[in-house]
């Protein structure tokens, strides 16, 4: 267990959910070592997939960037002592259906 308080950085998160993460970190770190970050990562995501619905990414480390796209009210960065921890359900874009525009069509407008 990794000692230190839990200190939200960035989220868009409804408080219960925010909850709901900072448990589960806890809860992974009873269960893995610090050091077993990918184990932790994968316990918070399953967790978070299995209560919230599939899409969930998660990365934990020390010491990482990151520039993601995600679903409004579905992102959390955290840091617990050292440990920081990004949380969020996966955004595909726009729907394809949508374009006026697709495959090599869209490919040609933007090469004109």
């Amino acid at each position: 267990m990794l000692e230190g308080k839990a200190v939200i950085g960035e989220t868009d998160m409804l408080k219960t959910m925010q909850q709901d993460a900072l448990d589960l970190a806890a809860k992974a770190l009873d269960f893995f070592d610090v050091t077993e970050a990918t184990e932790i990562a994968c316990f918070i995501k399953k967790e978070f997939d299995r209560t919230y619905g599939p899409g969930w990414q998660c990365i934990v480390g020390t010491d990482f960037g990151s520039f993601v796209t995600h679903r409004s009210g579905n992102f959390i960065h955290f840091q617990i002592g050292s440990l920081a921890i990004l949380l969020f359900r996966g955004s595909a874009g726009p729907d394809p259906e949508a374009s006026q525009f697709t495959g090599l069509e869209a490919l040609d407008k933007l090469t004109v």
